[in-house]
């Protein structure tokens, strides 16, 4: 028979979102019984990636232990979600521990279907082929960069979300960067493929990245899908998507954003939405059918961008909203959707995007961020992550 435990406040993942609500519950009131469910052993400032793969920073710098940020007084239950069930208030473990909940914070973030495209699972890492979404992988990015001796050089954004909707075409400008440093751009093509109509949804912002692109003799393919790679041959298969015509497109390096979407444990609950992610209301964050479950970030089936930023303003809103339900009183808090994509230009250059569900700006600096500056790649490289780490993982931004 399965062992069972209670835990009055259950938190499922120990990322960026379920760190940050134990942190700030437990600053809220210290008595609160809180477990994290969470199987690793490191934690990742993931935001840092596109600059490993760019040369930056070496990956180390993003990692920290996981047990040094779960909170103290807080539970680590070090396993893997296996199966949720709201309608008994418990949830199983992948070891087969049964843990009841009073309330339950769903956190666990986004999966990422490598297997999603032919030839992408065994073909990273290899044969020019390289992700900055993979820590075991994200270093061959710098080497493909660097190492480039011209050619065709693509970019790929999937056809489904992801984290950070910028980050596929940061690591494209700091590589015309590098190209340009290493001799080799004139005899190259950088070349950015998406699935969208542009090169970003919200206007102010589009803008400002259409001159970049223009200025940097970047060729664009929208509406196109990423269907296939061809490793030996060094080839990329896309599905236009207005005309479902398939055509091969021959690359010397790719860089591959997988597609993503719920994580296979939501999608089966009795939580997940129409498209497999975890239901919420999207200003109050609670969940429709089950008024003890919240949840947040990547996970969540809320209508904006998945960013750490979205997370920093959705986690106050949704630990007021739980502590309010726990005491009976009405959900007051609000999240209206912001979230921000800080979008590396080059080395040295960011513009920042800040919207809301509209994807109206929604701007928290004194002058226009849309703009490229250096203040704002300082902002990038030696600001935000600490934001992050003593900030938003600490419960205290």
């Amino acid at each position: 028979m399965a062992a069972t435990r209670h835990v009055p406040i259950l938190i499922l993942g120990g990322g960026t979102a379920g760190i940050t609500v134990a942190a700030r519950l437990r600053r809220a009131d210290a008595r609160l019984g809180i477990g994290i469910v969470e199987p690793s052993a490191d934690h990742y400032y993931q935001p840092l990636w596109t600059l490993v793969g760019a040369g930056v920073f070496p990956l180390s710098a993003s990692r920290r232990p996981e047990a040094d940020y779960i909170p103290r007084g807080v539970a680590w239950i070090r396993d893997r979600v296996a199966a949720i069930e709201p309608a008994g208030n418990a949830v199983t473990t992948a070891g087969g521990e049964r843990i009841t909940y009073d309330w339950l914070v769903v956190a666990l973030g986004i999966q990422v279907n490598w297997n999603a495209i032919p030839g992408l699972a065994e073909g990273v890492g290899t044969r020019g082929i390289c992700s900055n979404y993979s820590v075991k992988h994200v270093d061959y990015t710098w080497d493909c960069i660097r190492n480039f001796e011209g050619g065709t050089a693509l970019f790929t954004v999937p056809n489904t979300a992801v984290k950070c909707g910028g980050a596929p075409q940061k690591i494209m400008y700091l590589a015309d960067d590098a190209f340009r440093r290493q001799g080799v751009r004139d005899r190259s093509r950088v070349v950015f493929a998406s699935p969208a109509k542009a090169i970003f949804a919200v206007e102010k912002s589009r803008r400002t990245l259409e001159q970049v692109v223009a200025r940097r003799g970047i060729e664009t393919m929208f509406r196109h899908n990423l269907v296939e790679l061809r490793p030996d041959a060094r080839e990329a298969v896309f599905e236009n998507l207005d005309t479902h015509d398939r055509h091969s497109v021959a690359y010397d390096m790719v860089h591959v954003t997988p597609p993503m979407g719920p994580p296979d444990v939501v999608r089966s609950s009795p939580l997940a939405d129409e498209h497999g992610w975890c239901a919420a209301d999207k200003h109050t964050l609670q969940s429709p059918t089950y008024a003890n479950v919240f949840a947040l970030g990547d996970a969540a089936g809320l209508p904006t961008s998945k960013t750490g930023a979205a997370i920093r303003k959705q986690a106050p809103v949704l630990v007021a909203n739980l502590r309010a339900t726990m005491q009976g009183k009405p959900l007051t808090a609000s999240y209206d959707g912001y979230s921000s994509c800080p979008v590396v230009t080059g080395y040295g250059k960011m513009m920042l995007a800040e919207f809301d569900y509209d994807q109206q700006p929604a701007e928290s600096f004194p002058f226009d961020p849309s703009k490229e500056r250096y203040s704002m790649w300082l902002l990038k490289t030696q600001v935000l992550p600490r934001l992050y780490w003593h900030g938003m993982l600490r419960g205290r931004a």
